[in-house]
């Protein structure tokens, strides 16, 4: 594989409650200790691809299964100046494709002025919405200006039956979501195919999810009888032990099975394409990580020092060792998770 390093990185202690197995020498939940016996030495990162901007924490939402710990009450948002300073570097360094994130990143006031100036610069742009935005006061447009501009959705729709989805996100989300994938519909996203609208799905309990393939399916034709909803492509997520889910675990006392079933469901024929190889994934501030986990547990791209996008040459991205933890089981389990679905 590519992906083989012979530098071997300082593992953190981000998690304090990794144990040794009785049968094993080796730590339970030691992701570098797992890919070393698959014969994968380390991480690194190939070609980047995309640049994943995290706009702030601000949202409209306060989901159980949250990564990010979003909510309508956080005050960390990207300011303009760095905003322009990351859209600077993306031009000086050709970067051809960039995903906004948040929170929900259409609530950051200069989001707008962002997404025109990277198309304007020939930028590929995807938005990562939970459509509930679009019913806020203030976003009405919105829908009209995504169409406008051609721009990429990639929607949360963690379920396509009501209380799955409400007990993820709250009450009354899901008719709110079913109206605004109706109103993308009518601007004709899903339908266009100039207009790409994809939809994310994720479990709402301790386990994996299912055939993304097959899951697909069953989710163009339930909104399609049940509401006359049309998208492009679903993409599986699994939920990362961290943040609100992990809280949840812990709460749940499922924490520690739930750590085992990633790393038994462990595939290394994830590992080529998992997306920390082939993003950077910048936060609020403008600092870098190998991923927007990472970024939420503050681990620096590849163990180094904190540093800032625009203090980077692209150059000095290839090649460069990424750093790991237990979380990262999350994103190799079975058919693998990525911000664009699964990954075997």
């Amino acid at each position: 594989m590519d992906v083989l390093n012979d530098t071997i990185p300082v593992v953190s202690d981000t998690f304090s409650d990794l144990s040794l197995d009785s049968s094993s020498s080796i730590k339970r939940w030691n992701f570098f200790s797992t890919l070393h016996e698959n014969g994968i030495r380390g991480l690194t990162r190939a070609k980047i691809r995309e640049v994943q901007v995290n706009l702030g924490k601000l949202c409209n939402q306060a989901c159980n299964h949250c990564h990010v710990d979003a909510g309508p009450n956080r005050t960390e948002i990207m300011t303009w100046e760095v905003m322009e300073k990351i859209a600077r570097w993306c031009v000086d360094n050709q970067v051809e494709s960039v995903d906004v994130t948040g929170g929900a990143p259409e609530l950051n006031p200069n989001f707008r002025r962002f997404v025109n100036t990277c198309l304007q610069n020939n930028m590929l742009v995807t938005s990562r919405c939970n459509l509930t935005v679009l019913l806020v006061d203030g976003q009405e447009d919105l829908a009209a200006w995504y169409t406008k501009r051609g721009v990429k959705l990639i929607c949360s729709l963690p379920c396509y039956s009501k209380d799955n989805l409400e007990q993820q996100r709250g009450k009354g989300t899901f008719g709110q979501s079913i109206s605004a994938l109706q109103i993308l519909n009518k601007h004709g996203y899903g339908i266009n195919p100039n207009l790409e609208l994809d939809l994310v799905y994720n479990p709402n309990g301790a386990f994996l999810p299912p055939a993304q393939d097959s899951l697909e399916a069953t989710y163009k034709i339930r909104l399609e009888e049940d509401f006359g909803i049309h998208f492009n492509r679903l993409y599986t997520l699994t939920n990362l032990p961290i943040s609100r889910f992990r809280h949840y675990l812990k709460r749940t006392g499922e924490y520690e099975s739930y750590m085992n079933l990633l790393q038994e469901k462990f595939n290394p024929q994830t590992v080529p394409n998992l997306m920390c190889r082939h993003i950077i994934s910048v936060d609020w501030l403008g600092r870098i990580y190998d991923c927007d986990f990472n970024q939420m547990l503050d681990i620096p791209a590849g163990w180094h020092k904190p540093r800032y996008l625009w203090e980077q040459d692209l150059h000095q991205f290839t090649n460069d060792r990424i750093a790991v933890d237990s979380h990262c089981f999350g994103c190799t389990a079975g058919a693998g998770s990525s911000c664009g679905g699964s990954l075997a």
